[in-house]
């Protein structure tokens, strides 16, 4: 990168971090715990809106990993999900009505968040339907994992979106609160993906799955994108430029070999499709509140009525982060 592109970088990280500043002041504490952060702690950070259905699992399923303490940004749900926060012991909440599409898509508000919380820890960003899988998590803690990614001097930790879907029709199975997802939606297509290398930003740019399979099968490029950064080790400086898929210092996102080789990976299960989906798919149409003119919303719209099933014959049933690796979808890398 030359001097006058690393220049409009950094220009491009401040004008970021003074957008987060900015935007800040429409947050509002619920209950703000984060004095009970110890040196060392893992936390996640999450924007949510509705979720209260999926939080008895996600909060389990994160403080299982290893996971010290959940910093959540509430915007303005109306199902109860805030005060069930606000009653967990290991969550700080803050609330807002603003708008989340003129926040960066909740960008600003959790870059705020992670500059004042988060500086010299390892940091978890994910959605309520989002479960974080890394190798050998069947048998190690997620401390694991960062203690050996400060010996190995990395600072960023790459992880694919796999969609995860039902066999036969979406809405033809309950969920429950506190039931595993997975349970309900434990079917992913095993190929099928498109990656193609962002030259201003270094990140891979993945997309593919059955949402563009379904979804978007007449325009590929228009589907959503399936790469992600989820855990950093943060600082202060740092910032997110577009949800979780890039970020600045551009180094931050060569989460892969470039030469051939492999860099340990893993792999964000993504439960996005259970019985609530119709309903909420809807509700975010008519908020209006998602990037590119909601065009994600308006092809599930269009399309989750006449077509209710992801399930295909190449649909592969999820068995552990092993299967994945064997499939090419994440790696150890030379994590033994």
């Amino acid at each position: 990168m030359s001097i006058a592109q690393s220049y409009v970088m950094r220009l491009r990280r401040k004008r970021h971090q003074v957008r987060a500043f900015r935007k800040h002041f429409a947050l509002k504490p619920v209950v703000n715990r984060t004095a009970r952060i110890r040196p060392g702690d893992i936390l996640l950070f999450s924007t949510l809106r509705d979720e209260f259905v999926r939080l008895p699992y996600f909060l389990r399923y994160y403080r299982n990993l290893g996971v010290a303490h959940f910093v959540i940004v509430d915007n303005d749900s109306t199902d109860g999900s805030r005060e069930y926060l606000a009653d967990q012991p290991d969550v700080s909440v803050w609330t807002t009505k603003a708008s989340y599409k003129r926040s960066k898509f909740g960008v600003d508000w959790l870059n705020w968040l992670q500059r004042k919380y988060g500086h010299g820890h390892w940091t978890l960003v994910v959605d309520p339907d989002e479960f974080f899988i890394y190798p050998f998590c069947d048998t190690r803690p997620i401390r694991a994992l960062t203690d050996w990614l400060d010996t190995s001097q990395v600072r960023s930790f790459g992880a694919m979106l796999l969609d995860m879907y039902p066999k036969g029709r979406i809405d033809a199975v309950p969920y429950a609160p506190g039931q595993d997802p997975i349970e309900i939606t434990g079917w992913f297509d095993p190929g099928n993906y498109m990656i193609e290398k962002n030259k201003q930003y270094g990140n891979l740019w993945i997309q593919g799955g059955p949402r563009s399979r379904v979804f978007f099968a007449d325009r590929p490029k228009k589907a959503p994108a399936l790469n992600k950064t989820p855990l950093v080790k943060w600082h202060r400086k740092y910032t997110y430029i577009s949800s979780t898929h890039m970020l600045l210092p551009r180094g931050l996102n060569l989460t892969y070999d470039e030469w051939g080789g492999e860099k340990a990976s893993g792999i964000l299960l993504h439960a996005k499709f259970l019985d609530t989906f119709a309903a909420k798919a809807q509700e975010e149409l008519a908020r209006g509140q998602h990037y590119s003119g909601s065009v994600e919303y308006k092809a599930y719209a269009e399309n989750v009525r006449s077509n209710s099933e992801l399930w295909c014959k190449w649909s592969e049933k999820y068995i552990n982060w092993r299967q994945l690796e064997i499939l090419g979808l994440m790696s150890k890398g030379n994590w033994a």
